[in-house]
């Protein structure tokens, strides 16, 4: 049986597991302070999400909620360091696609995505932006694929990172498009743009918080969004779909996860809270002008979600040959 199949079996398992196991008891939950663990440095979007979400959180279950950044080893620090907290619900991981299900379908892991893990709920999704720069003779996405195909190698395409959700969305895109461009990696969003701007590359896909104001005044043109609907954030902005690439879909979730055997009645306890969090029209206004698009769900959702991507982006990063450095 190959790697994706055990992984899809292991997530069927998991998920059984979560609806039939009996719930442990935790009648007094929560009794002391709660840990978010976030994969990446303060100021990211998935820090910015745990700060909103966990000051509601703290709030609503009457308890301090800290948010403890652990970057590093692209998410992989903080992911293992929550795989091996107790499961007691007051050690959870904000994850995203990128920590959850492109890391391992990238390279090797110091946990199980599945096995390792206990998922409590779904809190959104957030699509990339494909922006380039002013100078690019490219007005929309059927512009740029036949510039790219009229002269393969002569676009740059820059990445926030080698084998991230920047660089497979545009490996994607170009799969989809048969189109060329020589892909340059950077250590961050913050460089990557910053070249885009000052005309170093010529094409790149960055998160939306990140390409909102630049695009704004005018120093990139945003041409498309990657998710499957348009955002909220920028509704006047088509889809890749709508820009002549049908089927494309590149984007990255949040979710929070504990570790395994978390009890059934904390999973539900903190979902139910995540849930009503997330209905709180200011908190949801924040997130959205983050380009966070809400879709909160249960574990059974947040399940799917990671089969689907690290089967997706496992079969891409073989097509495209795509390692990490």
């Amino acid at each position: 049986m190959g790697r994706t199949n055990k992984v899809a079996l292991a997530l069927f398992i998991a998920a059984g597991s979560i609806v039939n196991g009996a719930p442990v008891a935790a009648q007094n939950y929560p009794s002391k302070p709660i840990r978010i663990v976030v994969p990446f440095p303060p100021g990211g979007a998935t820090d910015v999400i745990a700060r909103i979400v966990g000051a509601k959180l703290g709030e609503s279950l009457g308890q301090t909620v800290i948010v403890d950044n652990r970057p590093g080893a692209s998410g992989a620090i903080a992911t293992e360091f929550v795989s091996k907290s107790p499961a007691d619900g007051y050690t959870l991981l904000l994850a995203t696609a990128s920590t959850h299900a492109i890391n391992p379908a990238v390279s090797k892991v110091p946990f199980d995505p599945v096995a390792d893990f206990t998922s409590v709920g779904l809190i959104g999704s957030a699509p990339l932006g494909l922006v380039v720069h002013p100078s690019v003779e490219a007005k929309s996405v059927a512009e740029l694929v036949a510039l790219a195909r009229r002269s393969p190698g002569k676009l740059d395409m820059a990445s926030f990172g080698n084998a991230t959700i920047s660089h497979l969305a545009g490996e994607l895109f170009k799969s989809m498009t048969s189109t060329y461009m020589v892909h340059v990696p950077y250590k961050g969003g913050a460089p990557a743009m910053n070249d885009l701007i000052g005309g170093q590359v010529s094409v790149y896909f960055d998160t939306l918080s990140n390409t909102l104001e630049p695009a704004k005044a005018k120093r990139v043109r945003l041409l498309a969004v990657t998710g499957s609907k348009r955002s909220p954030a920028v509704p006047d902005i088509p889809t890749m779909s709508e820009a002549g690439v049908p089927g494309y879909e590149a984007v990255t979730w949040f979710g929070v996860f504990g570790p395994a055997k978390l009890p059934s009645d904390v999973v539900t306890r903190v979902n139910m809270e995540l849930a009503k969090a997330l209905s709180v029209p200011e908190v949801a206004q924040k997130l959205v002008s983050q380009g966070i698009d809400l879709t909160p769900g249960g574990p059974g959702l947040l399940h799917e979600a990671v089969m689907r991507d690290y089967t997706k982006w496992t079969q891409l990063v073989r097509q495209r040959g795509i390692k990490i450095d």
